[in-house]
């Protein structure tokens, strides 16, 4: 049925639908569905490609072609008929049973293919292979597309700006100058770190029975290795396999999937809240939308929307991962439902996540430095070459050295002849002297340029 998005109940369903469209046959119902589809499929086909399992002959080129058209060309109107057996059944898993039996027809192979269908399986084996396939798929064709495309545009800003000199803060105060390029690329370095921990996360699944011993299958065919069967059928779907679980796979990856994806936004939100602050201070100007409206009652503002927005996306997305990897590794025994719930919202979480990427791309865009007022600020802050010229008296051996620049300088408006006339004081060599007194905040930046150019 379909619903105006101006009355859904989600806003990834309503104002934001369509910054997530490369989700939804991914995490919505019928994505979990058209996964379950191909996990019996490729499984029934795994079963009829076992030489030790006699009584299921190896499958004709027509029902090949027959159980492939099943799974590549699963439609909306297919889903749909599983919601309708559902309705009967009232077992999801069943239902894509009994919608795969219908679709195979009465040929002269079916009857026994239909009797294999699910062979061996209990629905946990077919729903940690599918929830695995999509979050595996999301990671693989949404995720890291989008985060590749971020880290490109925060390089480029940060060769960019790489020699423009900016002043830093710590804790809010006035520090040893560095420049624009420099901040952008401790980013870009943060953000790799996490994104090669989220990409090589490995991702695993089990095909192993109701409690994970192969009871069933070991019990009608005692001669088949099925531990070996079932690792290279996880295998042929990408997946790394899990041989020792309960009947559900601990979901211990999907943890570590949620933490490295946590790590990787929290990085996002520091830089939300740098590139605001800058634009705040002036640093960074923002392209004008003719039409755009920053405030309903002040015509002058252009917010950081987006970057607001991303915050907020990437905390919501947050608390969702935290609470996956913290309730779905704990099952009572064997297993219980409560994860199933939890994992139906898996897709909500790694929405919140693209749409804030999406305004973070589409905030660094209209960004404009301007080297202006970035060069007022810095220009004006003699004092910050206290520490050049405290750390220069430390090599000479001038006692006291940082003392004697605090009385100068703590608490003090510092002015350049201030400096220069207490630098003619040292007894240093001449040569220092001139090297101190050339120093500029504006210059003060140590290797910040060449940091930011070679990431």
């Amino acid at each position: 049925m379909k619903v105006s998005t101006l009355r859904a109940l989600s806003p990834i369903d309503g104002r934001y639908a369509d910054k997530v469209s490369a989700l939804r046959d991914l995490f919505s119902e019928f994505g979990l569905i058209r996964f379950r589809v191909l996990v019996e499929v490729r499984w029934l086909q795994c079963l009829a490609d076992a030489p030790d399992i006699g009584e299921l002959a190896p499958l004709s080129s027509v029902m090949k072609d027959v159980l492939n058209h099943i799974v590549d060309d699963f439609s909306l109107d297919n889903a749909e008929r599983v919601k309708a057996i559902e309705a009967k059944t009232n077992h999801d898993v069943k239902a894509v049973e009994y919608f795969i039996r219908e679709q195979l027809g009465d040929g002269p192979e079916t009857p026994i293919l239909k009797d294999f269908l699910h062979f061996g399986c209990t629905s946990e084996d077919v729903n940690n292979l599918a929830y695995a396939l999509m979050l595996r798929m999301a990671r693989k064709d949404v995720l890291l597309p989008q985060m590749r495309e971020l880290r490109a545009r925060l390089q480029s800003m940060a060769r960019q700006h790489a020699s423009l000199p900016m002043l830093s803060r710590t804790h809010g105060q006035t520090a040893s100058p560095t420049t624009v390029g420099k901040e952008i690329a401790n980013f870009v370095v943060r953000l790799d770190r996490a994104q090669t921990q989220f990409r090589e996360l490995a991702i695993l699944g089990k095909c192993n029975g109701a409690v994970g011993n192969f009871n069933a299958h070991h019990v009608a065919y005692p001669d088949v290795d099925w531990s070996s069967l079932s690792r290279n059928f996880v295998e042929s779907l990408g997946l790394e396999p899990n041989v020792h679980t309960t009947q559900i796979e601990p979901h211990d990856w999907t943890a570590e999937y949620a933490h490295t994806l946590i790590r990787y936004n929290t990085i996002l939100i520091d830089l939300c809240r740098d590139v605001w602050a800058y634009i705040s201070l002036g640093y960074f100007k923002q392209t004008i939308a003719r039409d755009e409206v920053g405030s309903s009652t002040m015509p002058h503002k252009v917010n950081p929307i987006d970057f607001e927005n991303a915050e907020g996306n990437l905390g919501l997305a947050n608390a969702l991962l935290g609470h996956f990897a913290e309730k779905l590794p704990i099952s009572r025994w064997q297993r219980d439902l409560t994860d199933s719930t939890v994992q139906r919202n898996i897709g909500v979480a790694v929405g919140h996540a693209q749409i804030a990427m999406q305004s973070i791309i589409k905030g660094l865009g209209r960004l404009e430095v301007d080297p202006i007022a970035i060069g007022n600020d810095v220009n004006d802050a003699w004092e910050v070459l206290a520490e050049a010229i405290q750390t220069v008296m430390r090599r000479y051996s001038i006692p006291e050295p940082y003392e004697k620049v605090k009385a100068l300088t703590r608490g003090q408006a510092v002015t350049k002849t201030m400096l220069h006339d207490f630098i003619a004081t040292l007894e240093i060599p001449d040569e220092e002297k001139t090297r101190l007194m050339e120093l500029s905040p504006a210059t003060y930046i140590g290797l910040a340029a060449s940091l930011a150019e070679n990431i």
